[in-house]
């Protein structure tokens, strides 16, 4: 649009000064010929001025009576002194010395030039002069026509053609918008529907209006929504049946479990009349029960936790009284193993509202877990409070953590060494049962580690469920090289 104005402006402009140009060399040749014939019939005696002011009378007086072109200038005569000056008509006239000059050479031309009016204002013009064949020597004849009329035509043409202008960007402004509405508005309502479907909203749908590509857009959209939506349904009732099915296995193997285990004690009562293979078989029998039975709870606690039928007995506990109990579980097989476990424990009570069973649930399973990848090393266990949360970190400097295991040590039957072998006899859902239960206290559970060096698991929880927890009252830092190696002396 502004180049478009411009060459409008332009050729509006040249056009002008065009036809400007051209009513100046025709009233130029008559406007010479006019004074010639008036300086001619003045007689001679009279003086320069009064024979200059009787011909620019004459000249003006037919220019009134003329066209109405003719009407447009105003005739300036001029004689050029010897000492530099000039004698003008009508007196004190300036004409531009540059045009005087290329005047006095015998050649028509003409000028652009600011006049000053007598009021002290200042207009533009197109000043065209002369020579003249006269019996007054170097007499030049000059017309000055006024360009305030083209300059005003130019203002209202470029004030009209910014107005257009401005209204057409409007225009293109609102056709612009209007188009893309058009085109975003269905990528909008497909993302606001995308997202509703991520929220759970499964029947979300785009509405199908015509036939062109927004239509196709949304038709391809709703076909791909009733797909994942028929197959997140799929899944959730396979979920549904597969933790029930879970639920119901572990309920129905209570019975049988229980019906061997009596048969296993009454045997095992019996081994002293039995064969040193007998007595072996015997043991492990017992030993496999009892870890049959600690799977069946475990996997019961899961269940009841997908299920989302988990819940708290609360009660006001002390949290060193928890990590004692944990403690008191899993102490034999720090005894057996010969592992060193060092408790840093405040002296003061510490209050939190929870569920003491789940919680030492938790300790022990940290404990046993460290016991169990310690390499027989030792093992930290540090409890710290702040006003509103209470951290625990288990410590140990063993096998540690590969880069990405911080989260798969929590996945249910997950094993960083298949080959190692389980100390404590655990089921491969101790970790995953205790982040349930530590996002049950409304806390976290979380690990960091380096391979070879060791790690650490850390515990927070709210004194109050549903409580605040940050800042966290311990840090979760990867532990340091138990044994620094040791720096070579020099000679």
């Amino acid at each position: 649009m502004i180049l478009i104005g411009v060459g409008l402006v332009s050729m509006i402009a040249q056009s002008l000064v065009d036809a400007k140009m051209d009513i100046a060399n025709s009233e130029i040749d008559r406007a010479r010929a006019t004074v010639e014939q008036q300086i001619d019939a003045t007689a001679s005696s009279s003086s320069l001025t009064v024979r200059l002011n009787s011909a620019r009378a004459t000249l003006t007086s037919r220019s009134g009576s003329g066209s109405d072109v003719a009407a447009v200038y105003e005739p300036v005569l001029v004689v050029p002194n010897a000492n530099g000056g000039a004698v003008t008509s009508p007196e004190g006239y300036r004409i531009p010395e540059h045009l005087q000059h290329f005047v006095a050479e015998g050649q028509v031309s003409y000028q652009f030039a600011t006049i000053d009016r007598p009021d002290g204002s200042t207009y533009k013009a197109l000043i065209i002069g002369t020579p003249t064949s006269s019996d007054i020597p170097d007499l030049q004849v000059y017309l000055v026509l006024s360009l305030e009329q083209e300059e005003s035509t130019l203002a209202m043409m470029r004030g009209l053609l910014s107005a257009t202008g401005m209204v057409v960007v409007v225009l293109l402004v609102g056709i612009t918008w209007l188009m893309a509405n058009q085109v975003t508005a269905p990528v909008r309502s497909a993302s606001r529907i995308a997202q509703r479907l991520a929220d759970g909203h499964l029947r979300e749908r785009m509405a199908v209006n015509g036939e062109d590509e927004m239509a196709r857009l949304a038709l391809s959209f709703n076909t791909m929504a009733e797909s994942l939506s028929t197959k997140i349904q799929q899944l959730e009732e396979y979920g549904d049946l597969q933790r029930q099915f879970t639920s119901d296995v572990s309920h129905e193997l209570r019975t049988p479990l229980t019906t061997v285990r009596m048969a296993a004690e009454m045997i095992n009562q019996e081994t002293e009349n039995m064969s040193a293979a007998a007595q072996r078989s015997s043991q492990l029998l017992m030993r496999e029960l009892d870890r049959f039975e600690a799977l069946l709870s475990d996997l019961l606690e899961i269940s009841r936790h997908d299920a989302g039928v988990a819940d708290l007995s609360e009660s006001q506990l002390d949290v060193r009284s928890c990590v004692h109990a944990a403690w008191a579980q899993v102490e034999h097989l720090s005894e057996k193993l010969g592992v060193e476990v060092h408790f840093d424990l405040p002296q003061d009570p510490v209050m939190v509202s929870a569920d003491s069973r789940r919680l030492e649930r938790i300790l022990r399973n940290l404990i046993a877990n460290a016991i169990d990848h310690c390499e027989s090393r030792p093992i930290e266990v540090t409890l710290r409070a702040t006003e509103s949360a209470v951290g625990i970190t288990v410590t140990d400097h063993g096998v540690g953590l590969k880069p990405g295991q911080e989260e798969l040590v929590f996945n249910r039957f997950w094993r960083a060494d298949a080959s190692r072998v389980r100390h404590s006899g655990g089921t491969g859902l101790g970790l995953a049962i205790a982040r349930e239960d530590a996002q049950l206290h409304g806390g976290t559970l979380d690990a960091a580690g380096t391979y070879g060096v060791g790690s650490t698991f850390r515990l927070v929880i709210p004194r109050t469920p549903g409580g605040s927890i940050t800042p966290a009252p311990l840090p979760l830092e990867a532990p340091e090289p138990l044994d620094p190696p040791e720096t070579p002396e020099e000679d």
